[in-house]
């Protein structure tokens, strides 16, 4: 059988270990006797509708091979979604057309539950015009709230840096609460789901260790409850660390804090609930507040991952090309928990139907009963995520990264009109 190329793109909002996927395709398809050349989309779908193909095989060896320890989207991501087949029809035929032109037949999609929506879409049209054409989802996103998957690569190494970045920010208020700060507020990403603010959860250890409160999208933001509980923590130790995901709700629904607008996936764009609440301990309780908002950089942490993360990220790319060659179009890798201790896992794949538009909050039973911290139960699902250092090379005192020459391959249809 003829080699055919394959389409590798990224989707939605980075993490420290998306390019490590893409290494893993790399790596996988190299090896493989069904693919000839890979190519990437610029922007990612966005590449693939205008014909924008980066041509891997122009790349120096040594810059794909540092895509292993590289944050961010190294091709560029996208936060386009194809919308139904009846109201898109012209898209999906273009992104067929793009691939016929350049002899594709495998394409990878690097994203989250949305991104899964087009994964579906797209193998569906594609079989329905008899399209040859292998589309597999890849797991990402650094919130964790993709169903049926244990986890997803991303999170474990976000879960890494909130912690230790919440470790280190109550450390410096316990050193100066007599005189200064009393309390240390920090916002974390996640719009529905809390997995990245309960990850803090892990730096406390004992009682003096931040954070002593985390507030989580799952429980309503109750004012008159929090209030107490922070100054209780006050009084009992001089100082209170506070965790706050940017999705928390009050009882009525309403995000603590909307920055206004959408995003292009249609989701509010949100921003400013730790501010919300530094706000309302300096009104109701007069205690000196310092804050901290880690927003893109918890997502480009690279120089902080986890271990099993980027290891993770890796083997999800390498299976997502054995899916392919073997005909599982129209599916996503998951990842499957053997057991906690030691931590064991492997890998499986399902329906990308039954990821797309689903998102898989924080269970009850990982919430501690006041709703204001996470259980033993989260600590033993979370702990085994962010183990091990992955530490990418440095040059003169900092990380290096790769920096892609991204030479496009020649276009061969015409340009593309949306």
């Amino acid at each position: 059988m003829a080699k055919k190329n394959a389409v590798y793109a990224q989707s939605g909002g980075v993490t420290p270990v998306i390019n490590a996927s893409a290494y893993g395709v790399l790596v996988a398809a190299q090896h493989s006797d069904a693919i000839a050349m890979v190519f990437a989309g610029y922007d990612g779908i966005n590449g693939v509708l205008e014909e924008k193909l980066i041509d891997l095989s122009q790349e120096a060896p040594e810059a794909l091979a540092a895509l292993r320890h590289t944050p961010a989207g190294a091709f560029g991501s996208a936060r386009r979604k194809l919308q139904d087949v009846e109201k898109d029809k012209a898209a999906f035929q273009r992104i067929l057309d793009v691939f016929a032109a350049h002899d594709v037949q495998y394409f990878f999609y690097n994203g989250g539950n949305d991104s899964m929506d087009t994964v579906t879409k797209l193998s569906q049209f594609a079989k329905a015009q008899s399209f040859p054409l292998q589309v597999i989802g890849i797991p990402k996103t650094i919130d964790n709230d993709l169903p049926i998957t244990d986890c997803c690569p991303g999170f474990g190494s976000v879960a890494k840096y909130n912690a230790v970045s919440m470790m280190e920010g109550a450390l410096d208020t316990e050193s100066m609460h007599r005189d200064s700060t009393k309390v240390f507020v920090l916002e974390t990403m996640g719009r529905h789901a809390g997995w990245i603010a309960a990850a803090t959860g892990l730096a406390h250890r004992t009682e003096r260790d931040g954070p002593h409160l985390i507030l989580l999208p799952e429980v309503k933001f109750d004012q008159a409850r929090f209030l107490e509980a922070l100054e209780n923590n006050v009084r009992k130790l001089g100082y209170c660390a506070v965790t706050v995901s940017e999705g928390v709700q009050d009882h009525e629904g309403k995000f603590l804090s909307e920055a206004g607008g959408q995003d292009a996936f249609g989701h509010t764009q949100l921003g400013g609930a730790g501010n919300y609440i530094q706000e309302l301990i300096k009104r109701e309780t007069k205690l000196k507040v310092h804050g901290a908002v880690l927003d893109y950089c918890q997502r480009s942490a690279r120089h902080v991952a986890s271990t099993v993360d980027v290891i993770q990220a890796i083997e999800c790319g390498k299976r997502a090309v054995e899916l392919a060659t073997r005909g599982g179009t129209g599916r996503m890798v998951t990842i499957v928990r053997e057991q906690d201790s030691p931590y064991t896992w492997s890998l499986s794949h399902t329906d990308a139907a039954n990821i797309a538009n689903k998102e898989k909050m924080l269970p009850e039973d990982y919430i501690r009963e006041d709703g204001f911290h996470v259980t033993e139960g989260f600590r033993n699902y979370c702990l085994p995520l962010i183990q091990g250092e992955d530490y990418p090379p440095y040059e003169q005192g900092l990380p290096a990264y790769a920096r892609l020459k991204k030479a496009l391959a020649p276009q061969k249809l015409a340009p593309y009109k949306k």
